[in-house]
């Protein structure tokens, strides 16, 4: 019997039936809810429609109703009802429509508008009406609640069972866990192996790119899990690396919520992972799984990886040591604004605090030489190193005997599960139909890759092992001569990549501040690990003498030596003793000393400059005073040919007559009165 909202008006358009479940899952378990929403059908029939005139919208089977962005099936329906193509909206309660009032108000304007219905299995509303409206906006508002607590609900259960470390997370490869729940490590011991090699080499080479290198050189792979769950060997990535070392599963804890969901807007694409730092993991529960490594190995290994960020500029870390010639890369602060200062090599090595430049579009703060800087350090870290001796050459053997020992046996079980694959190849291939040769062919040509993978390894194994031998035998002779070398850093720097040298001075120095006090000067305080600080006072090279703080002092301490007889080396000696030096250089140069000397007119023989004025002849510097033009103008019309005058002999200069006529030639030359004049050679031939 038709119900008394139902009028003819709605009969003629369409009855939409909507059919929605939350998940996957629930389209597989929960049957009894499918078939009683496709059992609406005999509902409409009851309210008057015609079969004909019955639609079922199910496309959102398995998605959730919390959005509409990417419910297909809820866009197709409200398009229906724009169009007034729909009389009633069916479904079996009205949470199956929407559980987010940002979605289900719009649908009551909607329908309100175009006089649609909306049904459920023990209901009818008209949300055109005050109370229909109200019904089912309470009804929407319910079930937005009721999303929010069931998933509330169901939250807090799982960070219950969190905190006792009982949640059963996905575990990473080297953890597997038993049927009943106990977590242990795998049982295939080069599994093992492989994950322990890897953090024992990113702890001697201190970066994850230098660990897929060495893994690489050995030719080893690395265990990883297929969306199965299975272990597969896979060639080694840094992502893969940095996998394993970020794991804190492997130190033994079990940690839940070490993420963060943020969005910038609405929907799931919107959505970003973003890792948070340990100190803010939700739970967090030490020696839970059977560990690789402790906690306190976890933490420093994150201390390495946050610290070897290449844009430690942005990230206000350190950086990996590179091969670049600055040696304080990334330790560096600027004494004048307080923030960190980059390299630039341009023109040579400098330190730049350009900062200030690139927020607020303002001057460099400061931009220092490095090299002098790098050299104070480096005596500075020698002078604090120096009470600490160690046998260098036996350290250095000990690690290297420890490395190859760990890279031979991670070969040596790679062989022993390449041979069990082999062997697997081999029953499989004989046990097969001979007649079923498209079966056979395949396993025949697994059987030679497991062959030659084989061989290949057994190759590289005995060749590592070969050169291992000789590496550990040393030359009497060469081992005499490293210990006549000496225990101490300074005498082997030198020899050192700039690399570990960079990574030696990190050992002791946490950070440099510079700032510059003179154009000549810098202060430099050098902050050690244990806040312990030396501040040096660091002479910088500038161009001129100008720019030289003692400049002036030095001239008059030069004019002084001079009067007292010294030579130009003697007193370059004597002003090193007294604390000057060349702006360019450490000491006084003797060519310093005659420079200055000359400027100011102190001669020590006569011949080192030629005299001021020959009687009877004006030289070009002279000429040019007279005639008030600059000397490049005679100069040029004495090369071309202008002015026809020979130079001098014995002086190798250009010399006018004196007299008058001489100036008034060049006057009426200058004036363009002649095209060219000549002057007599008697000064030559005298």
């Amino acid at each position: 019997m038709p119900h008394e909202l139902i009028t003819p008006s709605h009969l003629a358009r369409r009855a939409v039936i909507y059919i929605r479940q939350s998940s996957p899952h629930q389209v597989l378990t929960n049957q009894e809810s499918l078939r009683l929403q496709y059992a609406l059908r005999s509902r409409a029939l009851e309210l008057g429609w015609h079969e004909a005139d019955i639609q079922v919208i199910d496309s959102d089977l398995g998605l959730t109703a919390a959005s509409a962005q990417h419910r297909e099936g809820f866009k197709e329906l409200l398009s229906q009802v724009t169009l007034g193509q729909v009389g009633l909206i069916l479904s079996i309660d009205v949470t199956r429509l929407s559980r987010n009032c940002s979605d289900w108000y719009p649908l009551l304007d909607l329908c309100g508008y175009k006089q649609c219905l909306i049904g459920e299995r023990d209901g009818l509303y008209d949300p055109g009406t005050p109370n229909g409206r109200l019904l089912l906006g309470l009804k929407g508002q319910i079930s937005e609640l009721e999303l929010h607590t069931i998933r509330l609900r169901l939250t807090a259960g799982l960070l219950n069972k969190a905190e006792r470390g009982e949640l059963a997370l996905t575990l990473p490869v080297g953890l597997v866990r038993e049927p009943q729940g106990t977590v242990v490590k795998d049982p295939n011991r080069e599994v093992q192996a492989r994950v322990a090699l890897v953090f024992e080499t990113f702890l001697t080479q201190h970066s994850a790119a230098q660990v897929v290198r060495v893994l690489r050189e050995q030719a080893l792979t690395l265990p990883r899990r297929d969306r199965f769950g299975d272990i597969t060997w896979r060639r080694p990535s840094v992502a893969s690396v940095v996998a394993i070392l970020r794991n804190p599963a492997y130190a033994g804890a079990f940690v839940y919520g070490r993420t963060r969901t943020e969005r910038s807007g609405p929907g799931p694409q919107h959505a970003r992972q973003r890792r948070l730092p340990i100190n803010e993991w939700k739970v967090c529960v030490k020696d839970k799984y059977p560990s690789y490594i402790s906690w306190d190995t976890f933490e420093r290994i994150q201390a390495m990886l946050q610290d070897n960020y290449a844009e430690y500029d942005r990230n206000k870390t350190r950086g990996i040591p590179r091969p670049g010639q600055a040696l304080l890369q990334g330790l560096v602060y600027c004494g004048v604004c307080g923030h960190k200062m980059v390299i630039q090599y341009k023109g040579g090595a400098h330190y730049l605090c350009n900062y200030l430049r690139q927020q607020f579009r303002e001057s460099v703060c400061q931009y220092i030489p490095a090299n002098p800087i790098d050299e104070a350090v480096i005596a500075a870290f020698f002078a604090a190193l120096a009470p600490v001796e160690f046998d260098a050459y036996t350290a250095a053997m000990a690690e290297r005997h420890r490395t190859q020992q760990a890279l031979q046996q991670a070969r040596a079980q790679q062989l022993q599960r390449l041979r069990y694959q082999l062997a697997l190849a081999e029953r499989q291939f004989l046990q097969v139909d001979p007649d079923n040769r498209l079966v056979a062919a395949e396993l025949e040509s697994r059987w030679e890759q497991a062959l030659r993978e084989v061989r290949d390894a057994e190759q590289a194994l005995a060749q590592e092992t070969s050169c291992t031998g000789a590496s550990e035998t040393l030359d009497p002779q060469l081992k005499a001569a490293f210990t006549t070398l000496g225990q101490q850093l300074p005498t082997v720097w030198d020899q050192l990549a700039r690399e570990q040298q960079k990574a030696f001075l990190r050992c002791l120095i946490d950070k440099v501040v510079l700032q510059r006090t003179a154009s000549d000067q810098v202060h430099l305080r050098l902050v050690w690990k244990g806040e312990q600080v030396t501040t040096l006072d660091i002479p910088l090279p500038v161009g001129s003498l100008a720019e030289y703080a003692q400049g002036t002092a030095m001239t008059e301490r030069i004019l002084a030596l001079f009067a007292e007889g010294r030579d130009d080396a003697e007193m370059a000696e004597m002003l090193t003793r007294e604390g000057f030096r060349s702006p360019m250089g450490t000491t006084v140069l003797p060519s310093t000393v005659k420079t200055i000397r000359l400027r100011h007119g102190c001669l020590q023989t006569r011949h080192q400059s030629h005299p001021r004025r020959i009687v009877g002849y004006l030289t070009v510097p002279q000429v040019a005073e007279r005639l008030a033009v600059p000397r490049h103008w005679l100069y040029d019309r004495l090369h071309n040919g202008t002015i026809e005058l020979a130079p001098d002999p014995v002086t190798r200069l250009y010399l006018f007559p004196d007299n008058p006529s001489t100036l008034e030639q060049l006057h009426q030359l200058r004036e363009g009165q002649l095209n060219r004049v000549r002057f007599s050679q008697e000064h030559q031939d005298a």
